[in-house]
């Protein structure tokens, strides 16, 4: 994958040729990137879809396997799609500009109450959180 940094860190009971086969089969062929780790153990691994969802249950046992056999404390994955509890970029985008609108275009004569009701409504504090 051309958006893929040149070096990261792979499971070691996952084979190169195995690598290699499963890569055809995530989006844009991003395979798996162990981002981060946390000193208590926890590691962040960032991973596109699996394009044919006839072997995604397989391919992704396989991944989430060979994660937790490489992980310190042996720690079961805990997946979370982001697609679905994340906002789209037009969400994020639509809840900027009402943050700029409430800050420049609205003085806060308003009560504090009322200001502050507004600026939850724009959702902005909600999607940097």
């Amino acid at each position: 994958s051309t958006s893929l940094p040149e070096y990261f860190v792979v499971p070691s009971s996952l084979a190169d040729q195995d690598l290699k086969l499963y890569s055809y089969s995530f989006i844009g062929r991003r395979m798996p990137l162990w981002s981060w780790n946390h000193p208590n153990g926890s590691a962040l691994v960032r991973m596109a879809n699996i394009k044919d969802v006839l072997q995604q249950r397989r391919i992704d046992q396989r991944i989430c396997n060979a994660i937790t056999r490489s992980h310190p404390l042996r720690s079961d994955v805990y997946k979370s799609d982001l697609d679905k509890c994340l906002p789209n970029i037009q969400e994020i985008q639509a809840a900027h500009n009402k943050l700029k609108q409430l800050c420049v275009n609205d003085p806060f004569d308003d009560t504090e109450e009322k200001w502050l009701s507004s600026l939850e409504n724009t959702r902005w504090l909600e999607y940097i959180r």
